[in-house]
């Protein structure tokens, strides 16, 4: 046994502490009510209690704790101890000195004190008991008033909320429906619009989804002002029910127009006047805000169908001003082609003659000379032949059904004509996959990679390369343009008309807009990924099938 195991039958928590401050013994009811500590500082400071401290910063002076162990007598105090959730706990602490340990008693009064402040909290509660049982009877009268007017001021500020937080009329009706349900406990309320063809209404919303589309008929007058009435049956050609059941029918009106009526079934009974003041309001409210709500939803379609107009006039402007881009271009070539012509085919038959001339040249030196330099000339025809057969291959304008390509060439032939903006400039690496022939309008993709291709030697300020990647993956055609320019911006941007990244005068912006206008025309996607300072890439992807 310990030397301290006797305090364990104590009805006490019992604690000792040494002359160091240490606690070298707890007894098994402390441990159950206190939570375990480091030290004592720590468990000292949940503790507390009413002092009148001379010296007001001396921590020590508020803690009966470290005022016990300070203490050369015996120690009692009344303390408070709150838990970590701050509730409090009252307990009586004595403390004793034996040898070098103090120890400190806690008995547990926290239920006499709640007893004590019951009894006179009780005391204080039987003497307004007494002065309120004589005021009893007019008081419930004022409070069954006061809670009718509570409900309906509530479910008037309720509706009132709801129609001003939304001006969906669906969502508005649904909400009024569901407060007025609570109000007159009725299992089953609907909103019916009113048809005056048919003199008739067709169920709107309803809580029961199943009811909404039915058209229903009331018996005549029966609709035209609020009622309260007993019916066995709902509307006229309604199954009867088994009991009397007490039917609300509140017209939703505007400006003397009918527009529908609210209908409320409950076995709840409830007396018109009680409820005609507050129905009157909530049919004014709703009235007003079904209008507000229909002009609103009218509008928002009328700006609907405006917008996807305004989108599909921005559509056709592009493709109109692309086709007259591509027409006048076309013109321009066939023009450019047919004067190119007429003197290269004059300047090819005189390189013929001349080659048949330098033969018979004897001087040697001479002979070797003139044939350089008719070789030269020969091949810069050539190249000026080549150069006008892509520039009318690029602006084929008779080629406006689909046909298939190969994508390889057309991006050589591209390249071909863009060559005096890369030549000594910039090297074109080229990745190309082994792709199949793609259905496809090449003139139109020709146009897209001319567009990102000149962007690209554009944004590449003195040297630089551009890298074309082409694949071919799952029924898709995959082209890559990738340089290491100055980069986007802001690349989510590029594709709006009129857009430009360039100076005044210098871009139209309607490049890459036409172009996304192409790859969808061809049911494909454009995407970019850029940095600036770094480059920007080109995704162009193509279903093939």
């Amino acid at each position: 046994m310990g030397k301290f195991d006797l305090f364990n039958k104590f009805n006490s928590a019992v604690i000792v502490v040494n002359d160091k401050s240490e606690v070298v013994f707890r007894n098994n009811l402390f441990k159950r009510i206190f939570p375990d500590f480091e030290n004592l500082k720590k468990f000292s400071h949940k503790l507390n209690y009413n002092v009148c401290a001379l010296v007001s910063n001396d921590v020590a002076v508020h803690s009966p704790i470290l005022q016990a162990m300070a203490s050369p007598q015996d120690f009692c105090a009344h303390v408070t101890y709150q838990t970590s959730n701050n509730d409090y706990f009252y307990y009586d602490m004595s403390a004793t000195k034996k040898s070098n340990y103090t120890i400190i008693f806690f008995t547990d009064v926290t239920a006499k004190i709640g007893l004590e402040n019951m009894l006179t909290r009780n005391q204080s509660y039987q003497k307004k008991i007494s002065l309120l049982e004589a005021d009893n009877k007019n008081l419930s009268k004022i409070k069954q008033q006061a809670q009718s007017q509570a409900m309906k001021l509530l479910l008037l500020n309720n509706i009132s909320n709801i129609i001003r937080s939304s001006i969906d009329t669906s969502v508005i009706l649904s909400s009024a429906l569901s407060e007025l349900s609570q109000l007159f406990a009725a299992f089953k309320s609907y909103y019916a619009v009113y048809v005056p063809e048919t003199a008739s209404y067709i169920i709107k919303e309803s809580l029961d989804k199943k009811e909404r589309g039915k058209y229903i008929t009331f018996d005549r007058g029966a609709d035209d002002k609020i009622s309260c009435t007993f019916c066995m049956k709902e509307y006229k050609d309604a199954k009867p029910f088994n009991e009397l059941v007490q039917r609300i029918i509140i017209p939703i009106t505007n400006m003397d127009t009918k527009l529908g009526v609210i209908v409320l079934l409950t076995r709840q009974k409830t007396k018109l006047d009680d409820i005609l003041e507050v129905m009157d309001g909530v049919s004014f409210q709703l009235g007003n805000a079904i209008i507000q709500a229909e002009l609103y939803e009218k509008d928002a379609r009328m700006v609907k169908e405006l917008t996807r107009t305004l989108e599909e006039l921005q559509d056709t402007q592009l493709k109109l001003i692309n086709s007259e881009k591509m027409a006048s271009l076309g013109q321009l070539v066939a023009g450019v082609a047919h004067e190119i012509n007429t003197p290269v085919a004059s300047i090819k038959s005189n390189n013929e003659i001349f080659s048949k001339l330098i033969s018979r040249i004897k001087d040697k030196e001479m002979n070797s000379l003139l044939k350089e330099i008719n070789e030269i000339d020969k091949e810069a025809i050539e190249r000026i032949n080549r150069l006008v057969v892509s520039l009318r291959k690029f602006v084929r304008l008779d080629e406006a059904e689909l046909q298939e390509a190969d994508i390889n060439k057309e991006i050589d032939l591209t390249l071909d004509l863009i060559r005096h903006e890369t030549k000594n400039r910039i090297n074109i690496v080229k990745h190309y996959g082994n792709i199949p022939p793609v259905k496809c309008y090449p003139n139109m993709l020709n146009q897209v990679f001319m567009n990102i291709l000149v962007n690209a030697t554009q944004a590449i300020i003195s040297d630089g390369t551009i890298t074309i990647d082409t694949d071919y993956k799952k029924d898709n055609l995959v082209v890559k343009i990738k340089d290491d320019g100055c980069g986007i911006k802001e690349p989510d941007k590029i594709f709006f008309a009129g857009y430009t990244t360039k100076g005044v005068g210098v871009g139209t912006g309607l490049g890459l807009a036409i172009s996304q206008k192409i790859i969808e025309k061809h049911n494909g996607r454009i995407e970019v990924n850029s940095k600036v300072g770094e480059g920007s890439e080109f995704v162009i992807t193509i279903p093939s099938k």
